[in-house]
């Protein structure tokens, strides 16, 4: 979603409406992927009237409106008003593991777990309420590091890499989480639609930055779509790394509107 499907700073998808309607028209599913929480986009999805599965958290859990699919889903449990799988462990042993991590490898950090919501918002920019929805995470924790240097640093991701545990830099935070895999999403819903469809399907990754090329090389078509004019460098989809399975063109225009003319050239 983020740089994509939607602008990541005034959340609008506007500029993609025109494609949004030609895919519900001719019933072509959209799945939507994204590093915010189920709370987050849940408000997104209702303005957009979107009806198909989501993937939160940087792949850690993958949600299914309720009778999507009348096959059984292996390994789904009941979360709210979806059906649901956990890819990544529970946010509560997550938050443990990063402060044990943490003291063990004798660095501080700050996780959302030790902010109020105030300070969330405060180091997000996010209004209060939006902070509120950011912070009911369910497998992966954002965090900064408040006293380590760059040797430090190496230590604790090789420490927490060593215990079965995912530390990624973001543009503004770390974050931390287990098993949280957007590429193992990807191919466990190719696997879904396949079964539930019987028929041949061509997976369309559409991503917006650098994060999301692991998860393009799980899809038969990936679009990379340029970085917006304020951002500090476009995506880089170089032979190192974009890798030697899968190619990875650079869409047109950034954000939404490059969505949408992506998407309206694919379809035809």
């Amino acid at each position: 979603m983020e740089g994509a499907l939607v602008d990541p700073r005034t959340n609008s998808f506007s500029a993609a409406e025109e494609a949004l309607s030609e895919l519900e028209k001719r019933k072509i599913p959209l799945v939507l992927l994204t590093s915010r929480t189920r709370e987050e986009i849940d408000p997104i999805r209702r303005e957009m009237g979107h009806n198909h599965p989501f993937v939160t958290e940087n792949g850690g859990g993958i949600f299914f409106p309720d009778g999507y699919f009348t096959l059984k889903i292996p390994g789904s449990v009941r979360t709210a008003r979806y059906l649901s799988i956990a890819q990544g462990l529970p946010y509560a042993k997550v938050c443990e593991a990063l402060d044990d991590i943490a003291e063990e490898c004798s660095v501080g950090v700050a996780g959302f777990h030790h902010m109020s919501l105030r300070e969330i918002a405060d180091n997000t920019g996010l209004h209060p309420r939006n902070a509120e929805l950011a912070r009911a995470r369910e497998f992966d924790e954002p965090f900064f590091f408040t006293s380590a240097d760059e040797k430090d640093i190496a230590r604790f991701v090789e420490t927490a890499r060593a215990r079965g545990f995912d530390t990624r830099r973001g543009p503004a935070f770390w974050h931390f989480s287990s098993k949280c895999d957007p590429a193992r999403a990807v191919r466990t819903l190719a696997q879904l639609f396949r079964e539930a469809t019987h028929i041949k399907l061509t997976l369309v990754g559409i991503g917006g930055g650098d994060q999301d090329l692991p998860w393009l090389h799980a899809v038969d078509q990936a679009v990379l779509l340029p970085a917006s004019r304020d951002a500090a460098q476009s995506p880089d989809i170089s032979q190192e790394k974009q890798g030697k399975t899968k190619t990875i063109v650079m869409g047109d225009a950034p954000g939404p509107a490059g969505w949408n003319q992506t998407i309206l050239n694919i379809i035809g």
